[in-house]
């Protein structure tokens, strides 16, 4: 199968593609920041440079793109059907990287929390993020 568009078509619309300071980290970027919490972001000296860091509550969020980081059982990961091999292993890689990155973490004594894309849709949204706020506070106390 080929792909529907052309090179320079696709080239475009992956390099439109952002690793940073995407909606959904703003979302909770806004929300922590709303209840009071203060955060740093892409701590370079940690694994995985997380993207939000709460040193005071010793707390770590990845907010990962469902297709980026291999959802699975969400609908919203789907390989495509071009390069699929090559996708697949892509994703793979990253499950790998990911899976490495929180182990570090944890070896650190990290609290460590992966938001997903999915779960922050509209529906889901305020209860994923009352959520992720009770847990990192109740850490505290």
């Amino acid at each position: 199968m080929t792909d529907v568009h052309s090179k320079e078509v696709r080239s475009f619309n992956m390099s439109q593609i952002k690793g940073k300071d995407t909606k959904p980290e703003l979302l909770v970027r806004k929300f922590l920041f709303a209840k009071g919490l203060r955060y740093r972001l892409y701590d370079k000296k940690l694994p995985g440079k997380p993207d939000i860091v709460l040193p005071k509550y010793n707390t770590v969020i990845f907010i990962h793109g469902c297709f980026w980081h291999g959802h699975e059982n969400c609908k919203y990961f789907i390989l495509p059907k071009t390069k699929t091999e090559w996708w697949k292993q892509k994703i793979e890689n990253t499950i790998q990287r990911d899976n490495m990155v929180i182990e570090q973490l944890a070896d650190l004594e990290w609290n460590i929390h992966t938001v997903w894309e999915c779960e922050l849709k509209p529906e889901k949204r305020e209860l994923t993020l009352n959520k992720i706020y009770n847990t990192i506070t109740a850490n505290n106390n």
